[in-house]
């Protein structure tokens, strides 16, 4: 059996405790805590895709335009 928990520390109480016990009452288990992990810091753990990433983001096509000309396109005045 396996269930898994997401909560804030400050949840993790004696009744937290004692639901546990009672879910898995007579059993032997494995707990492990973490934390969320930092997405953009994952993407950036490793040298080449970082590389990757950067090269990609200079290789997008970009847009200038002016206040007025957003505008324009939007129908939105500024």
């Amino acid at each position: 059996m396996e269930a898994i928990f997401k909560l804030n520390i400050n949840q993790v109480d004696k009744g937290f405790i004692d639901s546990i016990k009672k879910m898995f009452e007579k059993k032997d288990v494995i707990i492990r805590i973490s934390t969320p992990e930092d997405e953009t810091e994952y993407l950036l753990s490793s040298e080449a895709n970082e590389k990757h990433i950067l090269e990609n983001m200079v290789a997008e096509p970009s847009v200038r335009f002016s206040a007025d000309e957003f505008s324009k396109h939007t129908g939105q005045s500024l």
